[in-house]
């Protein structure tokens, strides 16, 4: 671990590792850096806060998140199969990066300095307009059903997506995000869809 890099990266990792634990516990900067074998103050040369190491991890979230969904929209030029992939990516994030998903649904930042919920809630409206921006798509290539408003299904979707995050968090992660994903993805779209001929 010689660049002050890989020791940022190593200090990241190990606080997602230790959101992992099925029980939720409070992480201390004294119990992070006995995980790492450094000592606390090595902690503050690399972030000088807690709150910084959290803000870390949403960066990190947000860049993964943003370069699948830009993958997407690149790869697919449908749009309702782009919130769809978008969808299930979202769950698929979830059910691979366990300690990200608590910051995600907000449960670990409740005693954290609250500038962290609000960037976690600015990175979920920039999914939110993804959504909106593929479901315009299928709007315009008469997938949608034409009363059907886009933003509302967007927000639908998102509030979905979250709540299946909530269940995993709160199940000790035992309640998987893709659990039956492509039943509730039928029942969640049907009302959205260009009847058949």
């Amino acid at each position: 671990m010689g660049k002050p890099g890989e020791r940022k990266l190593q200090i990241l990792h190990t606080l997602a590792e230790m959101l992992e634990a099925p029980v939720a516990e409070k992480i201390t900067t004294a119990a992070l850096a006995a995980r790492i074998d450094v000592s606390e103050a090595a902690l503050y040369r690399h972030f000088a806060s807690k709150a910084q190491m959290y803000e870390g991890l949403i960066e990190f979230i947000e860049q993964t998140l943003f370069s699948l969904i830009n993958r997407i929209t690149g790869e697919e030029t449908r749009g309702l199969e782009q919130a769809r992939a978008m969808a299930q990516m979202l769950l698929a994030f979830a059910e691979r990066n366990r300690g990200m998903t608590r910051v995600l649904t907000g449960e670990v930042l409740v005693n954290e300095n609250e500038r962290l919920q609000a960037r976690v809630n600015q990175l979920l409206d920039r999914v939110e307009a993804s959504l909106r921006q593929s479901l315009r798509i299928a709007a315009s290539q008469g997938a949608l059903a034409a009363e059907r408003d886009g933003a509302l299904a967007a927000n639908l979707i998102l509030a979905w997506v979250q709540g299946r995050w909530q269940q995993f968090v709160k199940s000790g992660f035992r309640r998987a995000p893709l659990e039956n994903w492509e039943a509730q993805w039928g029942l969640l779209t049907a009302g959205l869809l260009t009847p058949g001929p």
